[in-house]
């Protein structure tokens, strides 16, 4: 079931195309990682003021 489920998304798509998909997929990830990092900082920041206040 899962190569069907690959082939059903990915199928039509041709090389460029799977590059495209590929950068913009890494792209996302470190987008996401980014947000994670600054969500921590804000959070640690906020627990700072709450304990100087």
């Amino acid at each position: 079931a899962t190569f069907y489920n690959w082939k059903k998304k990915y199928g039509g798509l041709g090389i460029s195309e799977l590059r495209k998909l590929r950068q913009l997929e890494e792209e996302n990830a470190q987008l996401k990682k980014l947000v994670a990092d600054l969500n921590l900082d804000k959070q640690m920041l906020q627990d700072v003021l709450k304990k100087k206040y």
